[in-house]
């Protein structure tokens, strides 16, 4: 196991998961953001170097923790060898077991490689699966022409907006949740409409892995042509500064799904999974 820190190594993964797309691009987004300036303090483990055969992307152990945020303590994984991938999870230090944590990744052994090695360390695993989408250069320029209504005024989240966000969040309603949406939103780009107010109505941000996440629209205000906006918007702000335009969407999510063929967002041959781990300390 070697732990890359220096700068030049990190650029040069940064180019090599490219060739790798789409599966590797939950860690290229990882990458991409240490790279620039590194707000959620990773760092990656990779089995060799430079002829890897998988890649982890962690918290840096010296970053504060919470042991019960699972937003916080998330993996990123891509592997060319799944065995690789295996030995690394049973390699001593690389994960922390000891807290309720995610893993992510666009590969379909992640499970139950993951799910085998956790039970052995008496973890509950709980596995959510997507349709992994990426917008397409074509489908990345906002149009206003179906907007039904006044013009919105179109903005970004401010940091006052977190307790709204984690409200509204499926995977919200917690302490965890909200100092992660507020780290979320002052980090990364954002996007949303704010009625006349200045309450928002409509918004995506963007999280650690440089994936579009946490679209939504207020129920009063929806079907306005909002959730188009802002998405777009928001994929065209990501592409010009360099990132990737990806999304997860989840099968039933029927709305999202006509959303995104609309656009004419691509929706990738992988699926992404993302796993929560919880040990038995804080089970039940």
């Amino acid at each position: 196991m070697l732990v890359l820190n220096c700068c030049t190594k990190l650029l040069m993964l940064e180019k090599m998961l490219k060739s790798h797309f789409p599966e590797s691009l939950k860690v290229y987004g990882a990458v991409m953001n240490m790279n620039r300036g590194n707000p959620f303090q990773k760092e990656v483990v990779v089995d060799s170097w430079p002829d890897f055969k998988a890649v982890i992307t962690r918290r840096q152990k010296e970053a504060e923790t919470d042991n019960l945020d699972h937003y916080t303590n998330a993996y990123a994984v891509f592997y060319k060898d799944v065995g690789a991938y295996q030995r690394l999870l049973e390699e001593h230090d690389v994960i922390n077991w000891d807290q309720v944590f995610q893993i992510q990744g666009l590969q379909n052994e992640l499970y139950d490689v993951s799910k085998a090695v956790a039970n052995s360390k008496q973890l509950g695993v709980k596995l959510t699966s997507f349709k992994a989408v990426e917008f397409s250069p074509r489908s990345t320029l906002p149009d206003t022409s179906s907007l039904r209504g006044p013009s919105p005024r179109l903005t970004y989240l401010s940091i006052t907006d977190a307790d709204l966000l984690n409200r509204t969040w499926s995977r919200g309603g917690n302490e965890q949740c909200l100092r992660y949406i507020m780290k979320l939103i002052s980090c990364f780009p954002s996007v949303c409409v704010r009625d006349d107010k200045g309450n928002p109505v409509s918004w995506s941000l963007t999280d650690q892995f440089a994936t579009m996440c946490h679209g939504y629209t207020v129920p009063e205000h929806r079907r306005k042509g909002y959730s188009r906006l802002v998405a777009l918007t928001l994929a065209r702000k990501l592409r010009s500064r360099g990132f990737p335009c990806q999304g997860n969407v989840l099968d039933d999510n029927t709305a999202s799904i006509s959303l995104l063929k609309n656009v004419r967002a691509e929706f990738l041959p992988c699926r992404f999974h993302r796993l929560i781990l919880t040990p038995a300390t804080f089970s039940g």
